[in-house]
């Protein structure tokens, strides 16, 4: 079946088709147990919302491994971001907004705005690349840069990073990334680790040198590269 008009998508199939996109970002497909969790429902319902989509064009089974977005699903997801993301600039940069509380605001007003307005939020930003968390943009051609990082979690000791992106879902861990000066462009060593998921040892490049404890759950939500 040919997929429905953008317009007629309800906040329910944009929330499926933004959590199946960010599901499948590094290829694998999208188990409804999954989907599940990041939408915070039950699997029974994940099952048929995953049904309609896949009837209207916006989904495809993978057999025994779950569901990865069509090429008219990927296109609306990335519509749907490039709303999220827009708004979020254009809240911080321009209303003043922190960035440990714009995404439940732009969680709600994504649904509202017209891809018109964003244009013109976005316009208004220079046509920003990346939000304040450091997620690239979509365009509005739909394209969207691509991203290699690895978790500060994952990444090797006693190496120069740079810290690119963080998760932005939870204010108050954003807040203690904020304390520790982890933002998207700080430069940063990991000096030590603790086994079985214990916290890392860094030092934090800002003004000065300084040596930080970050627990491993926030260290999985940070997204390095290797420093330049």
């Amino acid at each position: 079946m040919s997929p429905r008009r953008s317009t007629s998508l309800s906040r329910s199939v944009e929330d499926y088709l933004k959590a199946v996109y960010a599901l499948t970002e590094r290829g694998e497909p999208a188990a409804t147990s999954a989907l599940a969790e990041a939408l915070d429902i039950q699997p029974a319902s994940v099952t048929g919302m995953i049904k309609r989509l896949d009837d209207e064009g916006f989904v495809e089974h993978v057999p025994y491994r779950g569901v990865r977005l069509t090429e008219a699903g990927s296109r609306e997801a990335l519509r749907i971001i490039r709303r999220h993301r827009v708004l979020e600039t254009y809240l911080v940069d321009r209303l003043g907004y922190s960035w440990d509380d714009v995404h439940y605001e732009a969680e709600r007003l994504e649904h509202a705005a017209s891809d018109e307005l964003i244009d013109r939020m976005a316009a208004a930003l220079e046509d920003p690349s990346h939000d304040p968390h450091g997620a690239p943009i979509p365009t509005r051609a739909g394209e969207i840069a691509p991203t290699d990082l690895i978790s500060l979690a994952n990444a090797p000791e006693g190496v120069a990073l740079e810290i690119k992106a963080v998760q932005d879902e939870d204010s108050e861990l954003l807040r203690s990334m904020e304390s520790l000066g982890l933002r998207p462009g700080a430069l940063i060593t990991i000096v030590s680790r603790t086994p079985l998921y214990g916290p890392l040892s860094v030092t934090v490049e800002g003004d000065e040198v300084t040596g930080e404890i970050i627990a491993h759950e926030l260290a999985e939500r940070i997204f390095v590269r290797w420093s330049a």
